[in-house]
């Protein structure tokens, strides 16, 4: 009897929160399937601010692990005529500047939309609207032209130290390679989903991708046919740039 092979997840797009009044239910997104991430429980009433706040962190603090592997498009769902996701938001500009401020390649960016998300039957409509799609579209567009403006300002550091390498050989030697604190460290790995659809050798590049997760170096796969896609075509369509010079 032939083994059932189970479907490919793909690769992580996004994060989506959905707000309802006692919790919030967070999921990750990949480009085949949308997967349950975590579940915070509200402990108390939402006019009681500092339940509300501890609640805020809570999922704050759910995001943490996926923001850290570079996946920054932040969709929040709430349902209308609601201010849930408003003041999520709200928290988090107030309380976590670093995830809303242009500070490179760190910010994250949000979308909202009016909509539920807290099953799977729910996510499962949710995920089939135009909305929800242009709203992935978008957030993920924006994310990927910002790391690409990263990307820009370390080509032009590569006289103080920066390394930018478009060499899959190259770049497995630097990320397969043990660095020390005083070496090169990859800071991003970015690559277009063209390319991972097109190589010929798509098990050596998901060995690339896990390793990389695994040694905390950011990763994002982006469509080819966004502006930063089409930058990362002029590179071979893959790409991978180290941190700044004595960060």
């Amino acid at each position: 009897m032939k083994q059932k092979h189970g479907y490919r997840r793909g690769y992580s797009v996004a994060v989506l929160i959905g707000f309802e009044e006692n919790r919030a239910v967070l999921w990750q997104v990949f480009s085949n399937v949308v997967k349950p991430l975590a579940t915070m429980e509200l402990m108390g009433m939402r006019k009681d601010e500092k339940a509300l706040y501890n609640f805020h962190e809570d999922v704050v603090n759910a995001l943490r692990p996926v923001l850290e592997e570079g996946v920054k498009s932040i969709v929040v769902a709430a349902p209308l005529r609601t201010t849930y996701a408003e003041q999520f938001l709200n928290h988090v500009r107030k309380h976590h500047a670093w995830l809303t401020q242009d500070s490179g390649s760190g910010m994250a960016v949000f979308g909202r939309l009016v909509g539920l998300a807290g099953t799977f039957s729910e996510v499962a409509n949710l995920v089939k609207t135009k909305e929800f799609r242009k709203l992935i579209s978008d957030t993920t567009s924006e994310e990927a032209d910002r790391i690409v403006d990263v990307l820009e300002k370390r080509l032009n550091e590569i006289d103080s130290g920066t390394v930018v390498l478009y060499s899959l050989k190259e770049i497995e030697d630097l990320i397969y390679g043990q660095w020390k604190q005083s070496n090169l460290k990859p800071e991003y790995l970015m690559l277009t989903d063209k390319y991972l659809a097109e190589h010929k050798e798509k098990n050596r590049i998901h060995r690339l991708l896990q390793i990389a997760k695994n040694k905390n170096v950011k990763t994002r796969i982006v469509s080819a046919e966004t502006a930063a896609g089409k930058r990362l075509n002029q590179f071979g369509g893959i790409i991978c740039f180290t941190e700044e010079p004595n960060q």
